[in-house]
């Protein structure tokens, strides 16, 4: 494993750890995975667990105000995101 790969793994969290930190349920998560496919991918470990990096983390945040705080849709939010991924923003 090269060390830039070793040292983005290492400051991976668990889907616990990134529920105390963004302030989303668990479970909220697990379906927003599901929901933002295309955005959301924690890594997983040979066991299967998640294993959330900075960008992941960052990600959720993003979500988060869109869909709590700007009030988008699920589908709207996705639209937004795809949007800013080809314009090359943060969101």
């Amino acid at each position: 494993m090269s060390t830039e790969k070793r040292q983005k793994s290492e400051q991976a969290v668990s889907i616990s750890v990134a529920s105390r930190i963004t302030g989303v349920e668990v479970h909220t998560l697990r379906y927003w995975e599901r929901e933002f496919e295309d955005f959301l991918n924690p890594e997983r470990t040979d066991g299967g667990q998640r294993r959330y990096r900075p960008e992941d983390i960052q990600t959720v945040f993003i979500i988060k105000r869109l869909l709590r705080d700007e009030m988008f849709s699920i589908a709207g939010a996705r639209r937004h995101l795809a949007k800013s991924r080809e314009l090359g923003s943060a969101a």
